[in-house]
């Protein structure tokens, strides 16, 4: 091993609005602002998401291979229906359903993210 995951970090126009988003999706908290970079985490020691504002930030169009998806978060749920209507909620967009055992969303800044389920 020559080192571990320290942070997972999205560019997006708006980080404030997304940590936000990802903080009501996973449960977290905002644990450090720090100018135009905030980090999130569920303070057990988790993996933290950090968001970075990318004023030119051109979100990806899944599954569009001109602009590819570049990054994306696996959300396991329990009962797809009240996780789908909790994203959307949250300002998720839905991108596809038809893969088997999981669905395809957007976050408010266009990067996609799948909730799984079983």
């Amino acid at each position: 091993m020559i080192g571990r995951l320290s942070a997972i970090v999205l560019d997006c126009p708006d980080p404030q609005r997304l940590a936000r988003f990802y903080c009501e999706l996973l449960g977290y908290e905002i644990t450090r602002v720090d100018g135009s970079w905030i980090d999130i985490s569920d303070g057990d020691g988790g993996p933290r998401i950090s968001f970075q504002h990318a004023p030119d930030h051109q979100p990806p169009r899944w599954p569009d291979p001109a602009r590819p998806q570049q990054v994306h978060l696996d959300v396991r749920v329990d009962d797809i229906e009240r996780a789908e209507q909790a994203v959307l909620a949250l300002g998720a967009t839905r991108l596809s359903d038809v893969e088997p055992g999981f669905r395809v969303y957007a976050d408010p800044a266009g990067h996609p993210f799948c909730l799984e389920f079983d």
